[in-house]
């Protein structure tokens, strides 16, 4: 994983600027900061207008773990080509049973979750996340949180920073939605930008499509095949893809 802002970097970045690219991002730690209430989390004033600048130049879209509806209010008249949700399941047909398969989740989890404050159980629709980034001891507050997801029937256990998220295990994912607007905007490569462990199906597709992975912070467990600092040089990026183009 090499440092987008380096000369290696930024050569590939200028390589797929210069073709036709479909430029996508992730919301939460990636366009906006993470913060300890999710409903405050927003764009920046100044990412915003970049944001609107390079969505004139380029095709870009949002591809969100966050409920459709709710990505939607925050990326509010912004020129983008498309809004996904919920790790990239929505729009899908088989929304309507996911969310009957969520609400017996949901029930089940009444009973089986730990009584310990912090932890805040979020109702997606066609998919549940559970927070612990309040809980006092976080470590513990995963486990207990693990241990009463494991046996829910027809899920696919995604973690991320410091929540747990639960989805169908055979709805869409972030990479096959990619590849997906890939085909329908007939762009020939792919930027995709995230932060966390659900942008991993993105930057998986780096093996079947031309994609350029940027991670926001370092990992070496990430697959993304560059990274950013910090979720400010989001701003950095954007700045540097407009004056490509």
């Amino acid at each position: 994983m090499k440092n987008l802002l380096g000369r290696a970097g930024l050569a590939t970045l200028r390589r797929f600027a210069r073709q036709r690219v479909l430029l996508a991002f992730d919301y939460d730690g990636t366009l906006a900061p993470i913060v300890r209430d999710p409903e405050a989390a927003d764009l920046r004033p100044r990412t915003r207008a970049l944001l609107a600048e390079v969505a004139r130049r380029y095709p870009c879209v949002v591809v969100s773990g966050r409920a459709r509806a709710d990505v939607m209010k925050k990326v509010a008249h912004l020129p983008l080509r498309a809004v996904l949700g919920n790790h990239g399941m929505e729009p899908w047909a088989g929304l309507p049973a996911a969310r009957g398969r969520a609400r017996r989740w949901r029930a089940r989890l009444r009973a089986a979750l730990p009584p310990i404050p912090g932890i805040f159980l979020e109702d997606k629709g066609p998919s549940l996340a559970i927070h612990y980034r309040r809980a006092k001891a976080r470590a513990q507050a995963r486990r207990l949180v693990l241990a009463a997801v494991a046996d829910l029937p027809g899920a696919r256990i995604l973690g991320g920073k410091l929540v747990v998220n639960l989805l169908p295990a055979n709805a869409p994912n972030k990479g096959t939605a990619l590849l997906d607007l890939r085909r329908r905007l007939r762009c020939a490569v792919v930027i995709y930008v995230g932060d966390d462990a659900n942008d991993e199906d993105a930057f998986a597709l780096a093996g079947q499509v031309p994609l350029l992975g940027i991670r926001v912070g370092r990992s070496r467990r990430s697959r993304a095949t560059c990274f950013l600092p910090g979720q400010p040089a989001v701003d950095e990026l954007l700045g540097l893809l407009v004056k490509m183009r």
